[in-house]
Parts: C-alpha cells; structure tokens; sequence
C-alpha cells in the first residue's frame, strides 16, 4: 500500500462505497422476512437491513481490492520469475485485525440493545397474559384474565401478550412467521423446580389480520399439522369473542394428551371410574 498513490486509494474507495450502495439497495428491498404484523418484527426487520449494510460494506471492499490486486499485480506474458519477497504491512494487518472486532463488537452491542427492547414489559401497562400449553399435536390458549380457553389465539391489536410457554409431552416451538417471536416449549416448565426454564416470551401485534401459529419444533409424526389460528382484532371483537368462550378447567380436570374443540384436550377426573 505504501507504492500506491492517494489518488488511486481514494478510486478504490469511491468504488466500494458505490457498490456497497448498490448492493444494499438490492438487499434490503427483498422482503426476507415477509410480512411484519408486530411491534417486536419491525425492529427485528431494522436490525436486519443495518446487518446487511455492514455485509456489504465488507464484501465490497474485499472485492474491490481483490480485483485491484489481480490487474495490478498480475504477471507479465511469458514471466515464469518468483514473487518479489517481501515483510508485508504491519499496518494493514492492524487493520484488518481491529476492523472486524469493531464490527463484531457492534454487532454484539446492537444485537443485545434490540433484543432487551423486544422483550421488556410495556410501559403503558396495556398487557394481557395468555397460558400457552402445547402437546402433541394441538395448541391450548387460557385466558386468565377473562377466565376462559381455546384453541384460538385472539389478541386486541396493539396489546402485548404475555405468553406463559408450557408443553405437556415433548419439546414444541410457538411460532407465528408475520411476529417474528420464536421460543421452545418445554415439559415442565409450569413445574416445582422449572423456574430456571425460560417459558415467558413477549409480542406486540398491531396488525389486524388472521394468521397461524406453527410448531417448529419436531414433535413427532404430526408435527406438520401442529397449527393453530391466531386473529388480531379490535379491543370490541376480542370481548365479544372472549363472552362466547369455554370457562378454563378446574383442578380436577387433567388433560388427555388429544386436542380438538374449544378447551379441548381434557378429561374430568370424575367420568375415570364410570
């Protein structure tokens, strides 16, 4: 680099930066993520673009001085010689050492600030907690609240859920593609002792609409019909639904490990010695 004036430096990088647009460009306008249907997605979707920025910073600077060396430095027509030898450049090597540790670091930094922001407890205080239960190959939604359950997912739009996660058999993973929110289910979770399990996830939905809710987790053999629905609506056509509802099972109903029907997959204990 020493051999090279500051004139061609500063053409190398214009074309990195003027690539590094173009690519960006490109990138960030492909909806890599789909549609974004919650308050937690969109910074989730921001975090993404800023990543992709920095991508593309790095590979067109590689590209752009790869591209330099190889019609710079490429070997003359019939030149069979060795390489001249020489020590290198000790302050490239610092660069390019000290670089990729800020970016990493930033990334780290920014990456961390993002996820505490998605997953700390509104301020406004408009919070509704939802017990999420999970078994194979069906979803149960209690509302406690409102005293009632379902294999539905309803939500008021912009209020954030509070998702208790609990399986009942094996690991299963909650789901909805358009919230961007992904956490694992795990048996025992409601449990004496399963307080060190992470069972509590956080969304924000603010998009009306009817979406699913999907298993990620293999579960087994029907695992790929493990869906359920999920609707985002206004705070009236919650209540009216959440009137219409099955009251949640007292103590003394245990579940049968089947889904199906609102508040399905119980069993009262009483019709055991009938």
């Amino acid at each position: 680099m020493k051999d090279m004036s500051k004139a061609t430096l500063l053409k190398l990088a214009g074309a990195a930066v003027a690539l590094t647009i173009v690519i960006s460009l490109v990138m960030v306008n492909i909806d890599w993520m789909g549609p974004v249907a919650s308050k937690e997605k969109a910074d989730i979707v921001t975090m993404l673009n800023v990543t992709i920025v920095i991508s593309s910073l790095v590979f067109s600077i590689v590209m752009v001085a790869m591209t330099y060396a190889i019609w710079k430095f490429r070997a003359k027509p019939g030149d069979e010689s060795d390489g001249e030898p020489i020590h290198g450049n000790t302050r490239l090597e610092i660069g390019w050492t000290a670089i990729p540790t800020l970016i990493v670091l930033f990334a780290g930094v920014y990456s961390t600030i993002v996820l505490n922001d998605i997953e700390a407890k509104a301020d406004d205080g408009n919070v509704m907690e939802v017990d999420v239960t999970a078994q194979q190959f069906a979803w149960r939604f209690d509302y406690p609240e409102q005293g009632v359950t379902s294999t539905e997912l309803h939500v008021p739009s912009g209020t954030q859920l509070e998702l208790h996660l609990n399986a009942l058999d094996v690991l299963h993973s909650f789901w909805v593609p358009e919230w961007g929110i992904k956490r694992d289910l795990v048996p025992g979770a409601d449990l004496p002792g399963g307080d060190h399990i992470d069972s509590t996830v956080r969304v924000t939905p603010d998009e009306e609409g009817v979406y699913s809710v999907v298993c990620t987790e293999l579960c087994g053999w029907g695992h790929a019909t493990m869906r359920a629905v999920a609707v985002v609506e206004t705070q009236e056509e919650f209540d009216a639904w959440a009137q219409d509802q099955t009251e949640i099972p007292g103590d003394d109903v245990v579940s049968t490990g089947a889904g199906g029907g609102k508040g399905a997959g119980t069993l009262d204990e009483r019709t055991l010695d009938e």
